[in-house]
């Protein structure tokens, strides 16, 4: 199986904070939330959690921000909500590790 190459990101409106993450395999905590409807004619939602640890992967990531360190933003990644394929948590490549 041929690996792809990365698809080319770039911040638009914020070049000055630009910078990159590479891809990265870890394991941390993290809270997984779901939104189930209700029913009814208000359309509410109940948030559903639930709290687990795995091995899992984040691709390249290119990014600003301009009120926030890269440091602060490593240091406060594990509280921060982020998608990963649960069926291949760690991709099929262990990059970065």
């Amino acid at each position: 199986m041929a690996i792809e190459p990365d698809a080319m990101q770039e911040v638009v409106g914020d070049k000055a904070h630009e910078h990159e993450h590479p891809a990265q395999v870890h394991t941390h905590d993290h809270w997984h939330v779901s939104h189930h409807h209700r029913g009814g004619l208000m359309g509410e939602f109940e948030h559903r959690s639930h709290y687990h640890q795995h091995e899992h992967n984040h691709a390249r990531l290119v990014h600003a921000h301009q009120n926030r360190s890269e440091s602060a933003e490593t240091a406060d990644h594990g509280t921060t909500a982020h998608v990963h394929d649960h069926s291949a948590p760690a991709g099929e490549s262990r990059i970065g590790r």
